[in-house]
């Protein structure tokens, strides 16, 4: 369950990886590196859920933007845009857990 260690992005860019996959839910790692920004988008018919596991994740949820550090929890309901840059000099980690598993 340790996946998202192995991650390591260079600046500006984004890697993932998948961490649970059911038929009811699922769970990714996103580890940015500096600068990287995970553009927004939504999931019309799915709850997601970060959970900031390591550094300052700036979260991007409908126009606004806010600091998480870690450990750190950010609901974004179905249907709002939301996204994720990282303005530090570190890696950032988060995980995204969405439920239902979008179709």
């Amino acid at each position: 369950m340790d996946q998202y260690h192995k991650l390591e992005p260079e600046a500006g860019e984004v890697l993932d990886t998948e961490l649970v996959v059911s038929e009811d839910v699922l769970v990714k790692a996103f580890a940015l590196g500096p600068g990287a920004e995970l553009d927004a988008h939504d999931h019309p018919d799915s709850t997601n859920v970060f959970h900031v596991v390591e550094g300052t994740v700036t979260v991007l949820r409908d126009g606004e933007e806010e600091a998480i550090e870690a450990p750190g929890v950010v609901h974004h309901d179905r249907g709002v845009p939301h996204g994720a840059r990282n303005d530090t000099d570190e890696v950032a980690v988060f995980t995204a857990s969405l439920c239902p598993m979008p179709g």
